[in-house]
């Protein structure tokens, strides 16, 4: 091969390794453009029609985003306290154990003073204050609870910094930007966090005999201290009150990123009727049971897999002027059959304090129903 003929193929194999070159840093910088010069949109663009000749596409200008959650909490953090608790010391064998303190978060929800928090946060303190988002802090007092949805009233006096607004926790879909402020570990006050909502409708057993239904999930970091906090969504609306978090234990179930929140139609109800009448009021049975399950009927040979077994009627209760009797099995409340997803507790809230519902109950091995007008329990 000649000298000529040899720099001719160097100069075409140069030239061809940079328009490859070329290309692909060409390729690379219309990718980029072609999504920095996407019209802003202050969350999800919606796709477009199908008649038209746009691509499908679905973009989020993340600086949008960024301004639209510092408004919201620029918006919403000067509502959202700490909450911190004394706990007296207890006396023992060994002496008196030295006072504790718990702390938690919450939100203000009315000009009047009125803040939301949750029940295991104030759940037997002696004393309750609050530190707002400037430091200074005031004392409280616990106006009633609800240990049923652990939601709880306090109500402070003077001037308030802000009041959180209410959304609709109804209208809720999973994939939604939401926003947590609270206090983790009660040391990092008003602490934001971003996430989404992962799921709405959850239930939780809570170890008590009842289960804590319809929560929202989260992604959005909880953690302890946080609790009582606001979940917040785009439009700076309080749409939960966070209240747990769920780790697992163990290698082979750790899980992250399980945060519940109690939603806010939920939530703002009880306060409203706590504000309203210094009180929420449960539906009241007036009988000690034990909950049937498969593996209990089939010990004890019971006629049923699930239910409640009556071991005890007080005198003077709901329960008793319906006649029910000791060994009585009660297999439906209402509408709503007592099984592995209704318990008793949560079949008995879908009805109100006096309101009156028939009974579905086995007894000496036949099926009777009978009609019971429900009392009224507080928890203050």
């Amino acid at each position: 091969m000649n000298t000529k003929r040899i720099v001719i193929l160097l100069a075409l194999l140069i030239i061809g390794a940079g328009c490859a070159f070329f290309g692909a840093v060409t390729g690379t910088i219309l990718t980029m453009n072609f999504v920095n010069n996407q019209q802003p949109s202050s969350e999800l663009s919606t796709l477009p029609q199908a008649a038209t000749s746009e691509p499908n596409q679905l973009f989020v200008d993340n600086s949008n985003i960024e301004t639209t959650i510092t408004r919201v909490v620029n918006q919403v953090e000067p509502a959202v306290v700490t909450v911190v608790g004394t706990v007296s010391g207890r006396v023992s064998f060994f002496g008196v154990s030295p006072d504790q303190e718990v702390s938690g978060s919450g939100v203000i929800i009315s000009e009047s003073g009125y803040i939301l928090t949750n029940n295991h946060v104030v759940e037997g303190t002696d004393d309750l204050n609050v530190i707002f988002n400037d430091g200074s802090n005031r004392s409280a007092d616990l106006i009633s609870r609800d240990i049923f949805s652990d939601l709880a009233v306090l109500k402070i006096d003077g001037p308030i910094p802000a009041v959180a607004k209410f959304g609709n926790s109804d209208n809720l879909k999973p994939g939604e930007s939401v926003i947590a402020i609270g206090s983790p570990l009660g040391t990092f006050r008003n602490s934001v966090t971003v996430g989404v909502i992962s799921a709405t409708g959850r239930s939780i057993d809570s170890g008590k005999g009842y289960s804590m239904d319809d929560l929202i999930q989260t992604d959005a970091a909880i953690n302890q201290g946080n609790s009582g906090g606001p979940l917040v969504n785009l439009a700076g609306e309080v749409i939960g009150i966070n209240t747990l978090v769920i780790r697992g234990s163990g290698s082979a179930t750790n899980a992250e990123a399980l945060g519940f929140s109690v939603p806010s139609n939920t939530a703002q109800k009880i306060s409203q009727e706590i504000i309203n009448n210094g009180y929420f009021a449960r539906p009241y049975f007036g009988a000690a049971y034990q909950s049937i399950t498969p593996r209990m009927a089939s010990f004890y040979d019971l006629p049923v897999n699930w239910g409640i077994y009556i071991t005890d009627v007080g005198s003077n209760t709901p329960a008793k002027q319906a006649g029910l009797r000791q060994g009585d099995i009660i297999t439906k409340i209402g509408d709503f059959p007592i099984d592995e997803t209704h318990s008793f507790v949560n079949a008995l809230f879908n009805y109100e304090a006096n309101q009156t519902i028939q009974l579905e109950l086995i007894r000496n091995n036949q099926t009777i129903t009978t009609e019971i007008t429900l009392g009224e329990v507080t928890y203050q």
